[in-house]
């Protein structure tokens, strides 16, 4: 598959951070725009119908589990901070269980445009990561588009792997009370070294998520999306989880 890199124009949403986008919610304002016929909800309907139609290549396949917890600090008018952690219900031969914690920061230098990075760190049965990230993240309408550049450390490899992620989002609301939310992405990640002689170069992952968000009290956030992650593989079949990801957003 060739690389690809989807970057949107940048307006509205001014002040919603990314992390309101990826954990699935995002401050109510008056600019938020109404569900009506348009050009741009066209336009989601195409990134959910490729996503539904994301061939089914020979693989292996299994169903996995996720919950995320996140807490949403607004620093400032222009800041946000973000502390979430994770739990991933995964069999043996995906590394077993995995727990995570993250804390990032964003930081808006201008309409819809986003600046920011982060520390996580990762923990499973075969091996830890200790994680650095740089991103970018533009928005326009119900579209976000967020480039995220990682230097992953495992306790199994010497060196740094280096690896770019870039993720497209439509979010559509389904009311004029904005209560519900039609969520659909699709993320690809591209390896851009070895870090150990086996490790693959070049399109990795890819991950396509749909469904829905909302809002439980004024400070709470609930998001229930069906994620397919497809990990291609060399001279053997490409690996496919089946995973349904809850995600509780809190925000003070």
């Amino acid at each position: 598959m060739a690389d690809l890199a989807i970057i949107a124009g940048a307006q509205a949403f001014t002040d919603a951070p990314a992390q309101y986008y990826e954990a699935g919610t995002f401050p109510k304002d008056r600019s938020m725009p109404r569900f009506q016929p348009s050009r741009p909800i066209w336009g989601a309907s195409v990134l959910i119908a490729t996503i539904a139609a994301t061939p089914a290549a020979a693989a292996t396949s299994e169903t996995q589990g996720w919950l995320t917890e996140s807490l949403i600090v607004r620093a400032s008018d222009a800041d946000t901070v973000t502390l979430d952690s994770s739990q991933r219900l995964r069999r043996d031969r995906s590394g077993g269980d995995q727990q995570t914690v993250r804390v990032s920061m964003d930081h808006r230098i201008a309409t819809g445009v986003l600046i920011g990075g982060g520390f996580a760190y990762f923990r499973s049965g075969p091996e830890q990561e200790q994680r650095l990230f740089q991103q970018m993240t533009l928005t326009k309408g119900i579209w976000l588009a967020r480039t995220r550049i990682e230097q992953r450390f495992f306790d199994t490899a010497d060196r740094a792997s280096w690896r770019l992620r870039q993720r497209v989002q439509a979010s559509v609301p389904l009311d004029r009370a904005g209560q519900w939310t039609l969520v659909a992405a699709t993320e690809l990640m591209f390896h851009l070294n070895r870090a150990r002689p086996s490790d693959k170069t070049g399109l990795a992952v890819m991950r396509n998520q749909i469904g829905l968000r909302h809002p439980i009290s004024k400070l709470l956030d609930a998001q229930l999306l069906y994620m397919r992650q497809q990990t291609f593989r060399d001279s053997r079949p490409d690996a496919v989880a089946h995973i349904p990801w809850l995600t509780l957003s809190w925000k003070i």
